[in-house]
């Protein structure tokens, strides 16, 4: 080993050169000899040879740890890159500089990217809890009243997974949101049906859910599929007891309303309950008012009811007779004849007698009101037919006398109304026959479906008509007889030389002929018109008719069974001339 005596000048005057000269003086004044000395310079070697092979240990060791350090911050810096999606943060190029310079390079990066990892952990953090509150509030479990623990998957933090969850936060939020609108309109519709139904809101709402009272706020209310379920449970508990309500009040506004009807009572008495009475015709969605169906107002519509019923039992007889004076009068109006002094006195037997129950007696004439009001709805078309026939035939009855008057065209006041209705009437006139075809059929239909006569104030409609066909037929005979005598009578004036006058077979005077009404009144009260076809005023040939018990007497015609109608041409050409018309009374 070369020993030199230069100075090193970072151990300053000490140095290696300097030291094994002094060991050299040492060893001189000693007297060692050449081997020891020998021997000790190469142990010095070795030492020193030990001590540069630590050294060199050391930087090969500090060397691998710099370069594991290197892989390791590159490995984090990949882990890093990829778990955070992005790619914009690139290690600088330091492929030719040392490893220190290159560790010093990715450090920055190294940093700034685990800060970006730290916040993008709290976004996924906040964006899951939020979902998976939402999630158990929709469940229904109790995650929305704890802490939410949940752990972030760091593997993938990137902004398409942070974006999914944000995607997947608005959709629960919107689902949350249409919950919550559901919860409250239903909350709105309990709190008014039991406004209505007089109920107390806070116990029925808050049997469902203690977080749907009004004092909790309007976020923290119960969205969960079991708090919806109990809630439209609930809503159609609470509309069906408001239908039940209604048709029970409904049904006891219209007994009160038959009982003050049938006791006349007053308009004060009644207006005491104008609540109850003013839903009769309602509907369910129409009755809004609060305590308007609550179990008291209907239980106090019920003991009035019962308290009209007892007050109704005493008053009995006066009821009676004036339902059997409603029977009477749809019977009039019907033209059904029927012996209102026997029912009369039936009523007074069975109420005098306590044979029945003033409530059964009460119910059987509502009964017999019913059958007959169907009976009168039954012949409503036949009978609105008879009469626009009989106004028919009086009309034809005036027409006939208008003709007759030789006056009519004079300018006299009034002739212009006259003459309108002159016009009119013949129309009208023209259309008896076909009217009359139509009622004998429709009444045989009835007659088939029912398997009864068809009655007009107790004679037979049928029997009406034939009788006005038969007489009408004879008229028309009579009046062609009129017609060959008044041309055989011109002849005489013309030809006085070679024709005598013929006397007649039978005197050419005109007939009376009875319509279906005579003068005076009616069956059951009902005022009758007279009705003619075609006779004047003189006399004529008798008159034939048939009663209710089909025996023919002087007031009512009967026409043969073999009838057949006369056609339009031949009503209406008689009717249209100039020449005199007899008539009817």
């Amino acid at each position: 080993m070369a020993i030199t005596d230069a100075q090193n000048p970072l151990l300053g005057e000490i140095s290696c050169g300097s030291l094994l000269q002094q060991l050299q003086q040492i060893w001189d004044e000693v007297g060692e000899s050449d081997d020891v000395r020998d021997t000790m310079l190469l142990q010095l070697e070795q030492e020193c040879l030990d001590v540069y092979k630590r050294k060199v240990d050391q930087a090969a060791k500090s060397r691998a740890h710099l370069l594991q350090a290197l892989a390791d911050a590159k490995s984090e810096h990949s882990g890093l890159v990829l778990a955070l999606g992005e790619k914009s943060y690139d290690i600088p190029d330091q492929s030719t500089g040392t490893i220190m310079e290159q560790l010093k390079a990715i450090a920055p990066v190294l940093d700034q990217l685990w800060k970006q990892k730290a916040e993008r952990i709290k976004e996924f953090y906040d964006v899951q809890s939020q979902i998976q509150k939402i999630c158990g509030e929709i469940a229904g479990s109790k995650l929305s009243e704890q802490a939410v623990t949940l752990t972030v998957d760091e593997s993938d933090l990137s902004l398409k997974k942070l974006d999914e969850f944000h995607s997947q936060l608005q959709e629960l939020q919107k689902e949350k949101s249409d919950r919550l609108h559901k919860v409250l309109d239903f909350v709105s519709t309990v709190h008014d049906l039991c406004a209505v139904l007089g109920m107390d809101f806070f116990s029925t709402i808050t049997e469902v859910h203690p977080s749907l009272n009004d004092s909790v706020g309007v976020q923290s209310k119960s969205i969960s599929n079991d708090t919806l379920s109990m809630l439209a449970k609930t809503v159609l508990a609470l509309k069906e007891d408001k239908k039940r309500r209604l048709e029970k009040l409904q049904e006891l506004a219209v007994q009160l309303s038959d009982l003050w009807n049938l006791m006349d009572t007053s308009i004060e008495e009644r207006s005491l309950f104008d609540h109850v009475t003013c839903n009769v015709l309602a509907s369910v969605d129409e009755v809004t008012i609060p305590g308007a169906l609550a179990l008291d107002l209907i239980e106090q519509a019920e003991v009035e009811v019962y308290r009209l019923d007892q007050l109704k039992a005493s008053r009995m007889k006066e009821i009676a007779f004036k339902k059997q004076g409603e029977l009477e009068e749809i019977y009039a109006h019907a033209h059904i004849e029927i012996d209102p002094e026997a029912a009369r006195e039936k009523i007074m037997t069975m109420i005098d007698c306590a044979n029945v129950e003033p409530s059964e007696l009460l119910a059987d004439m509502d009964s017999q009101i019913v059958r007959a009001k169907e009976e009168a709805l039954s012949r409503k078309d036949i009978l609105d037919k008879v009469e626009k026939w009989m106004a028919a035939c009086e009309e034809e009855s005036w027409l006939e006398d208008y003709n007759r008057d030789e006056n009519r065209y004079n300018s006299s006041r009034g002739a212009h109304i006259n003459l309108k209705r002159a016009e009119k009437a013949r129309v009208l006139v023209n259309k008896i026959p076909a009217l009359v075809d139509t009622l004998v059929t429709k009444t045989r239909m009835w007659e088939d479906d029912r398997g009864a006569s068809f009655a007009y104030d107790g004679v037979p409609l049928l029997a009406m008509l034939d009788e006005y066909a038969m007489l009408r037929h004879e008229r028309e005979e009579e009046k062609r007889r009129m017609r060959d005598q008044k041309k055989f009578q011109e002849q005489i004036t013309t030809e006085p030389e070679f024709i005598t006058r013929p006397s007649p077979n039978r005197p050419l005077g005109p007939k009376k002929v009875v319509g279906p009404r005579a003068n005076g009144g009616g069956t059951n009260g009902t005022p009758t018109r007279r009705l003619s076809l075609n006779a004047n005023q003189s006399g004529g040939n008798g008159v034939r008719s048939m009663t209710k018990e089909g025996k023919r007497d002087n007031s009512r015609p009967i026409a043969p069974l073999n009838y057949v109608s006369i056609s339009k041409e031949d009503a209406a050409s008689h009717i249209s001339g100039t020449d005199p018309m007899p008539s009817t009374p």
